[in-house]
């Protein structure tokens, strides 16, 4: 039978629609599920599903609220939805013209600092473009910071705050901000351990031997920092220094931050933060009150002497056992920096470049 041209174009638009109706209907109908391992965290449960976990990590924490242990550990043998991560491929043109697929390519960015699993940053946004941040993790070099012991073995605070630290800086170079690491381990790396390795082979920006005495150490930083924000004089600038405290071992505490008492944006930096982390903890632990706060601390050196806005972020006690699950699991070093990420870019969204602090 000899249909006419209009008539077939029209038997393939419809065969088109369908086509598209029915792939639309199943990917709605169908939810990919996958039984978590021994050893599994959220991390690396996404991985092996071909899923990015910095992009859909609170997505899944969503979908699986209530079979999670303290709204973010997996439980071996259960089974766990998977998000659907979205396709590179943005147009499909119409195939009776038979043009080809476009496929939209993402152009990353290596930096080796985060080390051979981690290094390649995909833009997430330019929120932060012109932006310039300071990050600073507690101790390093000749002085490891607060320690503890777990498992047997030694752990340090200089290796968990500069894990948080590198984990929060790809997050901000996604959104197009310019970073410097203070502190700095060409070694290391984000790591996905429980038990990180120490050393003392870290070394301030760009490549300087950091001091034994402790007031030398804080007054190389502070020089650092202000050199640098000098250069930019003009650019939006912040610095977020991350410790992890030292208290007694029974003392569980929340993530805290202080600013200078002076200071209009580090307070509202360090406001935002903790504004987000409420947020966060109301969302997936609901029946857990947070008790961290925000407060003025001149009386730290960092605090005290660097001309940046600024907020000093304690992140747990590590001689904790609570606290020490918080520091100790790689996906709760994500979303630690994951969350103070989103306060820093609700900080920017409703900040001002103003003068220094």
């Amino acid at each position: 039978m000899n249909y006419s041209f209009s008539y077939r174009l029209k038997v393939a638009g419809l065969l088109i629609v369908a086509i598209g109706f029915a792939i639309s209907s199943f990917s709605q109908d169908t939810v990919q599920t996958v039984v978590a391992e021994k050893g599994d965290g959220i991390l690396s449960l996404l991985r092996k599903q071909g899923v990015n976990p910095y992009e859909h990590y609170d997505d899944f924490v969503s979908m699986n609220i209530e079979n999670l242990r303290d709204s973010i550990h997996l439980y071996a043998g259960r089974t766990y939805r998977i998000p659907v991560a979205d396709l590179d491929t943005v147009k499909v043109v119409d195939s009776i013209q038979r043009k080809t697929k476009e496929i939209k390519k993402i152009e990353g960015k290596r930096y080796a600092i985060f080390g051979k699993d981690h290094e390649m940053v995909l833009p997430n946004s330019e929120k932060l473009k012109g932006a310039v941040y300071y990050l600073v993790s507690g101790h390093g070099g000749p002085d490891p910071g607060a320690m503890a012991t777990y498992g047997g073995k030694s752990i340090a605070e200089d290796e968990y705050a500069y894990d948080i630290t590198l984990r929060l800086a790809k997050e901000l170079l996604s959104h197009g901000a310019t970073v410097y690491i203070i502190i700095r381990d060409e070694n290391d790396g984000i790591r996905d351990e429980r038990i990180l390795e120490i050393d003392h082979d870290e070394v301030a920006y760009p490549n300087k031997t950091i001091p034994l005495n402790q007031v030398a150490r804080l007054r190389q930083r502070v020089d650092i920092v202000n050199k640098l924000y000098k250069k930019n004089r003009g650019k939006y600038q912040r610095l977020i220094v991350t410790h992890i405290d030292s208290r007694s071992v029974g003392q569980n505490i929340d993530v805290f931050f202080y600013h200078h008492e002076k200071s209009k944006n580090g307070k509202k930096l360090a406001e935002s933060i903790h504004k987000t982390f409420q947020k966060k903890y109301k969302k997936y632990q609901p029946n857990r009150t947070y008790s961290g706060t925000f407060e003025d601390r001149t009386s730290l050196y960092l605090v005290k002497k660097t001309h940046p806005a600024m907020t000093f972020i304690e992140v747990g006690n590590i001689r904790n056992k609570k606290d020490q699950r918080r520091i100790l699991e790689p996906d709760n070093r994500q979303a630690l920096a994951k969350w103070i990420s989103e306060g820093i870019l609700l900080d920017h969204k409703l900040g001002e470049i103003g003068p220094i602090r």
